[in-house]
């Protein structure tokens, strides 16, 4: 259902592209004519044979909805043989993470999903730095794809980058708390934050504008970076500006999770049944989830795939290649050091310290003016060295110079022999 429309859209374009084609003859009849126009086709048919891929992390207390959320994003039950812990042995739980992954296929397109949940999060007594387990873990992936990127066998590279997270907002207070100010600053740089704000049927609809307003001056307040929807090309059409402009504008997104099938007017919908009568989940005049669903899979997937490459990871793999250029540049330095004093045992490495960016300048000015030192002497060594050798070939070759020489030596040894004896008196 998810991508629908992305597999409509394409297989009735290859359709009405081939049909022109061979209606006008052109296969066969137009010299002009010279076949590239079908790379989109050849790119759709290779994807659609490759399949794809997308891991989702869902962050935020236990019991704001995020396992039924999922499970109604993708019809899929994931959560099957999960255990709830009492409020007891919550108190010493620490934040876990869990992958379940899902291959999902809907008209010939397959799908891997992975839906990445964090237990355990908020949840304890102290929650001091409770989301640095998160950071780790993406931090991980991405370690484990620069190593894989790396390697020798690049063909089959598993791609586990966490490329969204869904961090739930609850409902209940005024705007975000401290934790959620503290756990999106904490991963905004690594991941693509989308904020969701979590069982809106608990809400009135003013208390929902209202709350929105509230969270989105707060995010801008505190400089915490969210997902920004790319703007509109200038020749898109006038519904799908509009329909960014809504998603846009609908940030947090105020959703509603059920599992359940309910009759309402007649029809069976997915929805909460109240006494005072049903929530729908799939109806926009109840909540967001329609537009949270259709921006994840249909409009922006690719794009929340394509900033975790293009910033997110490359901005972590910046980071590797100078923190190893810097060790080599460091290692370097100190081999110079070691032939320089002329020890054959290693000097032992000094601890790292933490240094500014006006001193690690310094360093490295040195390390240039060393490197200079180091070849202007290799320079002066070589001359001298050549300076010698010409000297000794014309001694060969000039015997009056061994006929002088020799005279010169017996001179040399006499008056030496002389200035020994005086010393012995």
């Amino acid at each position: 259902m998810f991508t629908e429309s992305f597999a409509m859209e394409n297989s009735s374009n290859n359709h009405r592209f081939r049909t022109a084609m061979f209606n006008h003859g052109e296969y066969h009849h137009d010299k002009e004519y010279v076949g590239f126009a079908t790379l989109p086709n050849q790119v759709h048919r290779k994807s659609v044979k490759k399949g794809f891929d997308f891991t989702l992390m869902v962050a935020g207390e236990s019991g704001l909805g995020k396992s039924t959320l999922v499970n109604s994003l993708f019809l899929t039950d994931l959560y099957k043989d999960r255990k709830l812990l009492n409020a007891e042995e919550r108190i010493t739980q620490t934040v876990e993470i869990t992958k379940h992954t899902v291959d999902i296929e809907e008209k010939g397109v397959k799908l891997k999903l992975t839906i990445v949940d964090t237990p355990g999060f908020g949840d304890a007594v102290n929650n001091t730095e409770c989301w640095k387990s998160v950071a780790d873990y993406i931090d991980q992936q991405f370690e484990q794809y620069f190593r894989d990127e790396s390697g020798l066998n690049r063909k089959n590279i598993q791609d586990n980058r966490v490329h969204c997270c869904l961090y739930f907002i609850s409902p209940f207070g005024h705007g975000l708390r401290p934790l959620d100010v503290e756990f999106m600053r904490a991963l905004h740089e690594k991941v693509n934050i989308v904020p969701v704000l979590a069982k809106a049927d608990t809400l009135t609809p003013n208390e929902v504008k209202k709350k929105k307003i509230k969270i989105r001056e707060e995010i801008e307040q505190y400089g915490i970076k969210i997902y920004q929807f790319p703007d509109c090309d200038s020749d898109e059409d006038e519904e799908f500006k509009q329909q960014d402009t809504q998603l846009k504008e609908s940030i947090p997104f105020a959703v509603i999770g059920s599992n359940t099938v309910v009759e309402a007017k007649g029809k069976r919908v997915r929805g909460r049944l109240y006494p005072w009568g049903i929530v729908e989940v799939e109806n926009s005049a109840h909540c967001d989830f329609v537009k949270l669903r259709n921006m994840l899979v249909r409009t922006h997937m690719q794009d929340l795939k394509d900033v975790t490459r293009e910033t997110h990871y490359e901005n972590y793999r910046a980071h590797c290649i100078q923190s190893m250029t810097r060790m080599v540049v460091k290692e370097r330095n100190r081999n110079k050091l070691t032939r320089e004093s002329g020890t054959d045992f290693p000097i032992p490495a000094v601890p790292e310290v933490t240094m500014t960016r006006q001193q690690d300048n310094e360093t490295e000015k040195l390390i240039r003016e060393k490197d200079e030192e180091v070849q202007h002497a290799d320079h002066d060594l070589d001359s001298h060295h050549h300076h010698h050798q010409l000297h000794d070939h014309e001694s060969r070759h000039d015997p009056d110079h061994h006929k002088q020489s020799a005279p010169r030596l017996n001179q040399e040894a006499h008056s030496d022999q002389s200035l020994m004896s005086d010393e012995a008196l």
